[in-house]
């Protein structure tokens, strides 16, 4: 099978039913018509086998995921998922893993109304690339910048059980059910971000770990932050496999692969966001004048945590 029939077999039924296609899979380039009055919202993530999902990660969830981490850019922003593109990378087409891949990524594109509309495909070491496209009013964008002095910092969802997962089976043990489908099947906010575009003042998805997430958020915005890390939204999952504090807030700063949301707002508007969206929020610590990200034990001590999150090329 050629890379023709392959997208004809495997893709072409992810292409139909995305309002604004004025062309998509089978020519040059697609061509995108977005809602008037709006601008587009584009993001592109690589997944690499090893490294982005274990090796005995299921083709059904890889496809899910390839997706799944994109639209969590989107929601980060307020943005409407619309279309998207796959750069596909195999090293030999195997029609029971693509019949898989497909089914999970068409499950995550269906539940989202986001089409396929374009891409490539070519042979070698296993690589997902999605290009995610949104939409949204000009001026209703949340951005890293928008932070201010007095605002509640909330996430959304329970932190760490992803990085859990991931450490359990790096150790030869078999994680619990909810832990892996945390790591394998990661839900992008995308309602929670459509919802809180006219109440939050900046927002950020967690991607690479608390720690080093907000702290982007904090420099874009000229401010800093104080974290009360008692208030770290846990699983009962994660309470059961990391039973020491100290190992658990690792986790839950420092680990990655969680997908939530992390917003800053005026405190007096997190009860309503919560109703609207229908999600749970959390709120962690507060936006504050001094520059800088400062942790807090319940008592109000102070706690030394190293800056970290995930990079590439160290």
């Amino acid at each position: 099978m050629d890379e023709f029939g392959l997208i004809e077999r495997y893709f072409q039924g992810l292409s139909s039913g995305a309002p604004g296609t004025l062309l998509g899979i089978g020519d040059d380039c697609a061509l995108l018509q977005p809602p008037p009055g709006e601008v587009l919202a584009v993001s592109t993530d690589s997944l690499v086998a090893g490294r982005h999902f274990p090796p005995d990660t299921s083709a059904a969830d890889i496809g899910w995921k390839t997706l799944a981490v994109g639209l969590s850019d989107l929601a980060a922003m307020g943005a409407t998922p619309r279309w998207f593109t796959l750069a596909l990378t195999l090293e030999a087409v195997d029609p029971d893993w693509l019949d898989a891949f497909a089914r999970g990524l068409g499950e995550i594109a269906q539940r989202f109304g986001i089409g396929l509309v374009g891409g490539d495909t070519t042979r070698g070491p296993l690589n997902l690339n999605a290009t995610v496209i949104g939409s949204l009013p000009a001026d209703a964008a949340v951005r890293r910048s928008g932070a201010r002095v007095g605002d509640a910092i909330c996430v959304s969802g329970t932190l760490g059980d992803a990085a859990l997962a991931l450490a359990q089976m790096q150790a030869g043990l078999a994680p619990l059910p909810e832990l892996r489908r945390r790591l394998d099947r990661p839900e992008p906010r995308v309602e929670l971000g459509l919802a809180m575009r006219s109440m939050a003042h900046a927002a950020i998805d967690l991607s690479d770990g608390l720690a080093g997430d907000l702290r982007h958020v904090l420099a874009a915005s000229g401010v800093g932050a104080t974290i009360e890390v008692q208030r770290l939204p846990a699983s009962v999952a994660l309470l059961r496999g990391a039973t020491q504090p100290l190992q658990r807030m690792d986790y839950q700063l420092r680990g990655g692969d969680d997908y939530e949301l992390c917003l800053c707002l005026p405190g007096d508007r997190l009860q309503a966001l919560q109703a609207v969206c229908g999600l749970p929020l959390t709120r962690i610590g507060t936006v504050t004048a001094e520059p800088g990200l400062h942790w807090v034990d319940a008592a109000g001590a102070t706690l030394s945590i190293p800056e970290h999150a995930y990079r590439h090329f160290e």
